[in-house]
This record gives C-alpha cells, sequence and structure tokens, in this order.
C-alpha cells in the first residue's frame, strides 16, 4: 500500500478504534499490538510491526486501566503515528517507543477537545427530547459526535503519517550517534516503568510472588510466556477451588 493509503487507513482506524462502540470492541482495537496487527497486513512488514507494536504495549500496560475514563497517556495516537512510521522508517524498536510518547500525551488533548465537544450534543438531545423527538436525540448521540470525532481526530494522524515519513527517514539519518543511543535507551527504559506501573496498579503485597515467579521462570528456567500463562491460569484455578472448599467448610 502507498504512503497515501497507509496515511488514510490510519487515519480512519484512529477515528473508528476512538468511537467507543462498544467498551470491549474498542478497548481491544486502540490497543498498539492491536494496532500492529493491521499495520502488518497494510504494509507487509508483520515481524517489524508487532515488535514496534509489543514493545509498545508495555510502556501501556499501566494505563488499561482507565479510573473516570481519563488516562496520562493515550495509546491509540502513540500508536497509529509511531508503528508506522517506526516501520516506514526503519526505525529499531526503541527508537519508535521514544517517538510515541510525545504522541500519546498529544493524544491526551485530542481526547479532552473531543469530549469537550460533547457538551453541545448533550444540550441538543434535551432540545429534541422536549419536543419528543426520538430520531433527532439519535442523531445528536450518535451521529453528530461521530461526525466531530472524524473532523478531530482523522486529520491528526493523517497529516503525521502522510508528511512524517521521509522526515522520519531523514531524522534518522542526520541524527548524532549519541542522540539515537539515547532515544535507544530511554525506548528500553520505558517499557519496564509499564511493569512498575502495573505493580502499581495491582498494589497486593500477595501477589508480588507470583509476579517474581513467573519473572524467573522465563528469565532462569527459560519457559516460553504461553508456557508460564498456562501454569499461572492453573494455579489460579487450583487456588480458587481450595479457597471454595475452605469457605464451604
Amino acid at each position: 500500500m502507498s504512503v497515501l493509503g497507509i496515511a488514510i487507513f490510519m487515519g480512519c482506524y484512529y477515528w473508528f478504534c476512538r468511537l467507543r462502540l462498544g467498551y470491549t470492541l474498542s478497548s481491544a482495537l486502540l490497543q498498539p499490538v492491536t494496532i500492529a496487527v493491521f499495520v502488518g497486513l497494510i504494509t507487509g512488514e508483520m515481524a517489524q510491526s508487532m515488535m514496534i507494536g509489543a514493545g509498545l504495549q508495555l510502556v501501556y500496560l499501566g494505563v488499561t486501566s482507565t479510573p473516570g475514563g481519563n488516562v496520562p497517556s493515550a495509546p491509540a495516537l502513540a500508536g497509529c503515528i509511531a508503528i508506522p512510521l517506526g516501520v516506514a522508517a526503519g526505525m529499531n524498536t526503541e527508537t519508535a517507543i521514544a517517538l510515541a510518547i510525545p504522541f500519546g500525551v498529544l493524544g491526551v488533548f485530542v481526547d479532552q477537545l473531543r469530549r469537550t465537544t460533547n457538551a453541545f450534543w448533550v444540550h441538543m438531545a434535551d432540545s429534541y427530547a422536549e419536543k419528543a423527538d426520538t430520531k433527532g436525540i439519535m442523531r445528536a448521540a450518535f451521529l453528530y459526535p461521530s461526525i466531530a470525532g472524524f473532523i478531530i481526530r482523522f486529520p491528526i494522524v493523517f497529516i503525521i503519517d502522510y508528511f512524517g515519513v521521509s522526515v522520519a527517514q531523514k531524522l534518522i539519518e542526520i541524527l548524532p550517534t549519541w542522540l539515537s543511543h539515547s532515544f535507544e535507551i530511554m525506548g528500553g527504559i520505558l517499557p519496564a516503568l509499564g511493569f512498575a506501573i502495573t505493580l502499581t496498579v495491582i498494589g497486593k503485597k500477595n501477589l508480588i510472588p507470583f509476579f517474581l515467579i513467573g519473572f524467573f521462570a522465563v528469565m532462569y528456567l527459560n519457559l516460553g510466556t504461553m508456557a508460564v500463562a498456562i501454569f499461572a491460569t492453573c494455579a489460579a484455578l487450583l487456588m480458587g477451588l481450595f479457597k471454595m472448599k475452605e469457605e464451604e467448610a
């Protein structure tokens, strides 16, 4: 697919995944690892796309829970920009992750702007409700916010993805070695920060040993993450069974 096609697709994808048409579906679509699958399909670079997406997903492990609907950084915008740019410019994973963080912060402001427009549609729906116009209420609740969301979200991703490919490639070429290495270090630290935030979100000291068991099983026993996940699931089921028996007793 051409650069123009990729930019259009990613702009539409960002708009669609932020429509919130069903929280289960939209919550999955806005994750970097899911975005990476679609980027890999349209670019033909699935391996590199998934490596960048998986690395970026680690950064946002701690913000998958959104109390009050607010997050310090938006993974959707970060993924829709950094992953296609990283693939097109041939960036390594660490550099692409470091590039994504500012766009994630920008995504928070975009979300706040979009939510601010909701006040207008709510008042419009109230006026329709006074007239018992159910079709008008539906338009104010779904159609008009969707159009406003497209106007706000699509241009940002389209412009950056379309014009940013050549800029990103030139930037990588002219960056001094020490600066590009600094980006790699930052990109390596950020996933560790994601794990730390996740542990903070869990917030239960009795769960820390299980985390350490999984970590050392992967590092020293050379078990794959899938194997560890299966063992963890079995352990959770056994613990739940023992707890049920204790409660029955």
